[in-house]
């Protein structure tokens, strides 16, 4: 899972490298491995990235180096490959015309693509690179055959189209071409959000600047109007001389989108593919308490608690609908990162000791509902139980607002391995056992959907990735050799993080053209 942002300015003087600095701030949560921006203007291009938080790659000095009134930024979660600072986003190849791509998802054939380049060298283990390559290989094909340098929207978006043959998987992609424009598509499914808004020049009326973002919160944050999503198996292009055009580029493409965007990874002030995340995470909690009453008539919960900060809402919900109190139960500390983002079984235990303080007061001779948004691997759940009990609570049961993980994401999220998923293999009064619990309960997945679906403001957003709960992948090029080949190939990304080179700190600046070592 990534953050993806692309911005073209409508002023030939102007500045794009600290709207997307912005616009990154404002997509953190999505990735904090590592961050980078490339802008371009008429004569070259300006890169920074490397390992870190966006606030700690592209400071003050480097963001005045990004000249230009276009560019691209990405901030990043590992799944594959590994995080060095060479893996960082965006990637650049020269040919043709200079292309800079960021890339939000997981490629599942990439081993076949990369053997179909062999004539373009790829400098790293990235599926971004790959897909950045097909593009280039696909554009340099047209061009070479048109006999022109300059593609123009028909050339880009005949290239899209073959990309959407020949990758599988999902892919949300941003894409800066030198001196043409800024181009964005989804994969045929559009299993990972993009989203784009415009606003009119105060400078020259009539003319618009164009913004493409993983999430709307990223479009309302820097002063542009939400137009709309891109669509799955679309193609959209922002000329530098501010046309805009779009394709649906894909053959029989069927939005399907991850659902798990809506239960964690989007923020709740974004809106996706039509559904307010917000207003999805209300109904979640309205299914959830009703699932409770059915199966839990005679509860004697005194009190609903979040685990912070993404449970709030349904948590809320959820007290509200069982017409029990909501009392904050822990505190987090803010300073640190997303757990379940983090590369990591210790790293990850180690940070929930320090992420969350209770407050033994709410927690002492009461029966505690905690209320979470899902349950992956179950560190959190399992210490926050036992801290919960440490500090005198009488009861503590648990619920997630999802159905229970049981099955790998292949899509571009963290979930490889099913001997780590907590819930694989195991009944509900299993998982209690194993967090300690006196009773736990999932969301239903018909529920889940029913909650996602209600919100849809047009009534067409019916369908979904939901292959970590059911093991049912919409791409339908999964098979179970598949999974056994990604969880040893995760198994030994995870040992070359281990081993990186890079650092956390390490940048990569083009402009200055040398690694650089933050200090």
């Amino acid at each position: 899972m990534c953050g993806i942002a692309a911005i073209l300015l409508a002023e030939k003087d102007a500045r794009a490298a600290f709207l997307l600095y912005d616009a990154l701030l404002m997509l953190q949560h999505r990735g904090q491995d590592a961050a980078g921006i490339i802008t371009g203007n008429s004569e070259r291009l300006y890169l920074r990235k490397g390992n870190g938080l966006a606030s700690q790659v592209v400071d003050q000095t480097s963001v005045n180096n990004l000249l230009g009134r276009m560019g691209v930024g990405h901030v990043r979660y590992p799944t594959a490959g590994s995080s060095t600072c060479q893996e960082a986003q965006p990637f650049y190849t020269n040919t043709p015309c200079g292309l800079c791509l960021a890339h939000n998802g997981n490629l599942n054939n990439a081993k076949e693509l990369k053997q179909q380049l062999h004539h373009r060298h790829s400098n790293t283990n990235s599926d971004s690179e790959l897909l950045m390559n097909v593009f280039a290989d696909e554009l340099h094909h047209l061009l070479v055959q048109k006999k022109v340098s300059k593609p123009d929207s028909d050339m880009v978006f005949t290239a899209v189209a073959a990309v959407q043959r020949r990758a599988k998987g999902s892919y949300s992609a941003v894409v800066l071409i030198h001196n043409v424009g800024i181009l964005a598509f989804r994969d045929p499914f559009g299993i990972r959000p993009l989203v784009f808004g415009s606003r009119e020049s105060t400078e020259k009326p009539g003319a618009f600047s164009y913004v493409v973002a993983s999430e709307s919160a990223a479009i309302d944050v820097i002063g542009f109007k939400l137009i709309r999503d891109v669509e799955a198996g679309e193609a959209v292009l922002f000329s530098i001389d501010g046309a805009m055009s779009s394709r649906i580029c894909a053959e029989k493409p069927t939005l399907s989108p991850c659902i798990f965007e809506y239960v964690y990874f989007a923020r709740p002030d974004s809106v996706l593919d039509g559904v307010s995340v917000y207003d999805a995470r209300l109904e979640m909690g309205t299914q959830l308490a009703k699932h409770i009453l059915k199966k839990y008539p005679k509860h004697d919960i005194d009190c609903v608690m979040p685990i912070p900060d993404t449970s709030r809402t349904a948590a809320l919900q959820v007290a509200y609908e069982l017409k029990v109190p909501y009392r904050e139960g822990f505190i987090k500390n803010r300073y640190i990162a997303r757990t379940f983002i983090m590369p990591g079984q210790k790293q990850r235990v180690k940070n929930v000791q320090r992420k969350l303080n209770p407050i033994k007061r709410q927690m002492k001779g009461k029966s505690i509902l905690f209320v979470d948004d899902s349950i992956v691997r179950g560190t959190t759940s399992t210490q926050l139980v036992a801290l919960a009990r440490r500090c005198g609570a009488k009861n503590v049961y648990f619920a997630s607002a999802a159905p229970a993980i049981r099955f790998p994401n292949v899509y571009g999220i963290d979930m490889p391995c099913r001997h780590e998923l907590i819930a694989y293999n195991r009944t509900e009064a299993e998982v209690a056992t194993i967090i300690g619990a006196d009773w736990m309960t999932f969301l239903p997945l018909p529920k889940l959907v029913e909650a996602v679906s209600s919100c849809s403001k047009d009534g067409k957003l019916t369908t979904f990735d939901c292959s970590c709960f059911d093991g049912k992948y919409v791409t339908g090029d999964i098979d179970a050799a598949y999974i056994k080949l990604l969880e040893g190939d995760r198994s030994a990304a995870s040992m070359t993080r281990k081993n990186s080179l890079c650092l956390p700190g390490d940048v990569i600046d083009m402009h200055n053209n040398k690694r650089q070592r933050q200090s």
